[in-house]
């Protein structure tokens, strides 16, 4: 029966065998980025973070769930852990066990001494845990297909468009649609399996769009780029290259993944995204890049896993792929340790001097003013960046401190090209 059930969606994880190190994920969760902990290896009776890429790759068979209700706890102990002293459920005397906080139903404590210690920054940020409780169990939906929803073709120009407000009236009225996910039979299975009770529709509708929201806003940052950087899809095809891109965006990936860009720019003369990355995961868009033009009017998705500089030698040099138009990098977290500076500082660099239009995507203002900062020490010609208008609306809690104020996938951005000028290398006094 396991593998008849979808897989609940997992926090990032770093490679073991290449600069993406097993530290990388510990690093990420201490700079305020989501990612992996040693809950969840340990609830998932995994060794490592090689044993969990496999599982998640569908090449392990150590993981299986003889029913909905046994995954569905599996992947909520993952998340049990004292929110005030850190202590595991194995790790507490006999008879005793983790309580969660009954208004978020987030949260664990060991005692109700940790909960009262925890409480000033726990409130903070409770009502918003609620929303990260019930969006992380109705992600699922993505994987049964229930998600993402099908959206209008738009009413304005791509120009007009710019941000959630301009978008959502040109889809009407959402309710048919989400009303028809809420009776279906995968929502009626989630909440007969879930360890907590089913919200109210309101509360789903609201997931459900977040939800969609965070799928949309990969799709719609890319739409951005192209029109801040200038570039005509009208006037001939594009090749946009997503760099470092993990389990995150190709887990359950689509070749309509991206069928959006068909909404926002109606008539263009072709679209390919190809989607480069060392966690990438074999699917359907798992496939060469193209070596001409693609058809007109259509989104092509391809797939490169490895890293970028390396797909950069081994395709684009030997003319086995198109050159970009457009880089995008979803969250490249080079700002959280050495280790993975040390595996975008290659990319950076080319990009760089071969003066490619780029944009990247991040989940907060500190992460923003990190990743300038790294940008800048490099002499990279910083174009403009701030918040995203199309960021995800789905909160994202920090895996190992729940308490830190959630974050947003794609919550802002920074575009950039080429090399630094001169006469700014020298005011901002940039050692050469």
């Amino acid at each position: 029966m396991a593998s008849h059930i979808p897989a609940l969606p997992l926090p990032d994880a770093p490679r073991t065998d290449s600069v993406f190190s097993v530290l990388s994920g510990f690093h990420s969760l201490d700079s305020n980025v989501p990612g992996l902990s040693k809950v969840i290896l340990n609830k998932l009776n995994m060794k490592d973070y090689g044993e969990y890429r496999a599982t998640v790759e569908g090449k392990a068979k150590t993981i299986s769930f003889r029913n909905y209700k046994e995954m569905f706890k599996k992947m909520e102990e993952t998340f049990e852990f004292c929110t005030s002293c850190n202590t595991l459920p194995e790790n507490l005397c006999e008879g005793r066990t983790l309580k969660r906080c009954v208004k978020c139903l987030n949260v664990y404590y060991c005692t109700k001494e940790c909960q009262r210690k925890d409480w000033p920054q726990h409130k903070k940020v409770c009502k918003k845990l609620r929303l990260v409780a019930i969006d992380r169990l109705v992600e699922w939906m993505m994987f049964t297909g229930d998600l993402p929803f099908p959206t209008e073709k738009w009413s304005k120009s791509a120009a007009e468009v710019k941000n959630w407000d301009d978008w959502l009236p040109m889809q009407g009225d959402l309710t048919p649609r989400l009303d028809a996910i809420l009776s279906g039979t995968n929502m009626e299975k989630l909440w007969q399996n879930a360890s907590r009770p089913r919200p109210d529709d309101s509360d789903l509708h609201q997931s459900l769009w977040r939800i969609q929201s965070e799928f949309l806003s990969r799709v719609l940052s890319v739409g951005m780029a192209v029109q801040q950087f200038g570039l005509d899809p009208y006037a001939k095809p594009l090749t946009i290259h997503i760099a470092g891109v993990s389990h995150n965006e190709t887990m359950g990936a689509r070749l309509t993944d991206y069928d959006e860009l068909n909404n926002m720019f109606p008539g263009h003369q072709g679209i390919e995204i190809v989607m480069v990355g060392p966690e990438l995961v074999d699917g359907p868009i798992a496939r060469p890049p193209l070596r001409a033009f693609g058809p007109s009017q259509s989104v092509y998705i391809s797939a490169f896993k490895g890293l970028y500089h390396q797909f950069w030698e081994d395709m684009i040099e030997k003319e086995e792929a198109t050159k970009p138009d457009l880089v995008v990098g979803f969250h490249p977290g080079f700002h959280a340790n050495p280790g993975l500076i040390e595996g975008w500082l290659p990319t950076l660099l080319l990009l760089r001097d071969l003066n490619v239009p780029t944009c990247f995507t991040l989940y907060s203002d500190k992460e923003l003013e990190r990743s300038l900062q790294i940008l800048l020490e490099l002499e990279v010609h910083i174009k403009d960046s701030g918040p995203n208008p199309f960021a995800s609306q789905k909160p994202e809690q920090v895996q190992s401190t729940p308490n830190k104020t959630p974050v947003h996938c794609n919550s802002h951005y920074i575009r950039f090209q080429g090399l630094l000028p001169q006469e700014d290398l020298e005011e901002s006094g940039v050692d050469n």
